[in-house]
């Protein structure tokens, strides 16, 4: 299984939510603080927090733990 990636940034309120929202879904991912780079910052300044698989494939705010067990299954909206 590819890790997921939750693109965040400390101090984001929705990222936190996000996160709990992955933890409570049992899911193992890696937070990447987009503050650390700026090619990230340019592309997901006004979007985080934005979920990552391992395809590439991205789901952004908002989403619940429904669609996001969509998105990690495949399944579209």
């Amino acid at each position: 299984m590819h890790p997921l990636i939750l693109y965040t940034t400390s101090g984001c309120h929705l990222c936190e939510h996000a996160e709990a929202i992955l933890e409570a879904g049992g899911h193992v991912f890696q937070p990447k603080d987009i503050a650390d780079d700026l090619d990230l910052m340019e592309r997901y300044g006004v979007r985080i927090p934005v979920v990552r698989d391992g395809a590439g494939r991205e789901l952004g705010w908002p989403f619940d733990g429904t669609q996001l067990e969509a998105f990690l299954s495949g399944v579209s909206p």
